[in-house]
């Protein structure tokens, strides 16, 4: 794991092209920080996976407002301050996918379990059904999806210790935990860097081992 010094040494890896989850739900566990810095580099031609397509002016939002997004994966992705996400769509200028939130979660769950593949109930019948594999189970007809999986996560922690351990703040935990485990390199920024033994290990969520970089507001020396 390393420790990097600015968000913009964090996102300085991330080159065009990528695939890119991003934690959060609305703006709880968001990694606003990561996103400004990555819109900061221009990288284009990106796709994100996240919860939703963006808020207001900042953090996904702003990427798409600078075109850098061409392709969206979300459950959400129309809400009263998406107007960047709106505009881009109705101008053909990106793609979407949308995903059930259930499904978005156990798809990124799935790709970090080294799991393929599930069949699951929800959204069978419907457009996002369409040309997928189904298969009925006990009377009861599931559709077939495939794990998701992301060149790289940026993510909102509250601490890590030195080795890259992770605590969350309560609901900001949502997505960060199996996007962490989902993608090649997981980039995270926390409010502190603890020394090492500074997280009880029964209060470790994410394992430093599914974490590449930190990026802290503040270090405790060791």
């Amino acid at each position: 794991m390393e420790l990097v010094d600015s968000f913009a040494a964090a996102v300085s890896g991330i080159t065009p092209g990528q695939t890119v989850m991003v934690s959060g739900f609305g703006s709880a566990g968001q990694p606003v920080e990561l996103l400004e810095a990555l819109a900061d580099r221009g990288i284009g031609g990106l796709t994100i996976i996240s919860n939703n397509a963006g808020n207001g002016d900042g953090g996904i939002a702003r990427l798409i407002a600078l075109g850098l997004v061409d392709h969206v994966v979300c459950s959400f992705p129309r809400q009263s301050d998406s107007w960047h996400f709106d505009e881009a769509y109705r101008a053909g200028r990106i793609r979407l996918t949308v995903v059930p939130q259930g499904n978005l979660a156990e798809r990124i769950r799935a790709a970090g379990a080294g799991i393929p593949a599930f069949y699951t109930p929800t959204g069978y019948g419907t457009l996002l059904a369409e040309g997928k594999e189904t298969r009925s189970f006990d009377g009861r007809w599931h559709v077939l999806e495939t794990a998701l999986h992301a060149d790289v996560a940026l993510v909102k922690a509250h601490r890590a210790d030195a080795r890259g351990n992770l605590v969350y703040r309560k609901t900001a935990r949502n997505f960060g935990p199996v996007m962490a485990a989902a993608a090649r390199t997981t980039i995270v920024q926390v409010d502190e860097v603890l020394p090492p033994g500074g997280i009880d290990p029964e209060h470790v969520v994410t394992p430093g081992i599914f974490v590449d970089r930190v990026v802290a507001a503040r270090t405790k020396a060791a």
